[in-house]
């Protein structure tokens, strides 16, 4: 009896050593710098940016992708998927009206130019909708050299000159190191041959990264034309950022937009007196309309 008392007793004993190394073993190996895990620098939203009012978009619009404001509380929408231009009533909060003018794609922005609405789909495709509040629009289509690589996400309509602009979310061919705004001159229905002006993928306002390949450090979702400044914006959904531009693309202003209440902004509009208005997809929640006040634009 004594004798097996004794084994247990070193067993015990045993045990016990064999559990402390382990312990003491955990204890530095959790001491140890985490070579693998990387630390995220969470940048804090732009106070300068306020959203004032937010109007949810129904589900037919969850995938909003532009806008163009037309008044009395109304959008002109388009999404992702449907060759449809809708006419959304935020007062009323319903469609009024919608006006088809392509088969299904990928369409990623709207403008207006008078009585003619124009929306761009992401392999540089331009469809013009003639007297588009008409019973009977016209629609041409105007292919471009811009492709999907391109993917064209931002279309704005720039009155000064009478054209359109184009902003590239994803490669240049031959650029490693910008991303191109294009212009489509409305009376010769044609596209420049060379951006009119570059966003430098090293600009020195641009956030640090860690991506891998330069190109996705700045990918626009939106381009716009302040209507009374003749400021240039540009949005950015991947990283919700807002940021104003000088004439030769290289950035004067950039506010980090919250990401609580910007998931995905992928469209612009100015009133004609410069109220912002960017509207966002959804996701578990609906997309959304916001009026936004920006101060400390200049």
């Amino acid at each position: 009896m004594k004798r097996f008392q004794v084994m247990l007793t070193s067993l015990f004993l045993t045990f016990s050593v064999l559990a402390c190394d382990s312990g003491n073993a955990q204890a530095r190996e959790d001491d140890k710098p985490k070579k693998n895990k990387k630390h995220k620098t969470v940048e804090a939203a732009s106070p300068a940016v306020q959203v004032n009012q937010k109007w949810e978009v129904p589900e037919i619009l969850r995938e909003v992708s532009g806008i163009a404001f037309l008044g009395n509380g109304k959008f002109a929408c388009v999404q992702d998927e449907a060759g449809v231009i809708f006419i959304y009533d935020t007062g009323k909060k319903f469609i009024e009206r919608q006006i088809t003018f392509g088969a299904a794609g990928d369409y990623e922005g709207i403008a207006l130019a008078g009585n003619t609405a124009y929306v761009v789909r992401s392999d540089g495709h331009l469809f013009e909708v003639a007297n588009w509040l008409s019973e009977g629009p016209m629609i041409k289509e105007y292919p471009t050299s811009l492709t999907e690589a391109h993917n064209v996400e931002g279309l704005t309509f720039d009155a000064k000159h009478q054209r359109l602009l184009l902003a590239i979310k994803g490669e240049e061919a031959n650029g490693t190191d910008y991303k191109g705004v294009y212009a489509f001159d409305l009376a010769s229905k044609t596209l420049s041959a060379q951006p009119i002006f570059k966003l430098s993928l090293k600009d020195p306002q641009l956030p640090q990264t860690q991506k891998k390949t330069l190109s996705k450090v700045w990918q626009p979702s939106e381009i716009a034309i302040h209507p009374v400044t003749g400021d240039i914006y540009l949005l950015e959904a991947s990283n919700p950022q807002l940021f104003l531009l000088n004439p030769d693309g290289s950035i004067k202003k950039r506010h980090k937009l919250s990401d609580a209440a910007f998931y995905k902004p992928e469209g612009i509009a100015f009133s004609p007196s410069g109220e912002l208005f960017i509207s966002n997809e959804g996701k578990k929640n609906p997309g959304n309309i916001l009026q936004v006040n920006l101060t400390e634009a200049r």
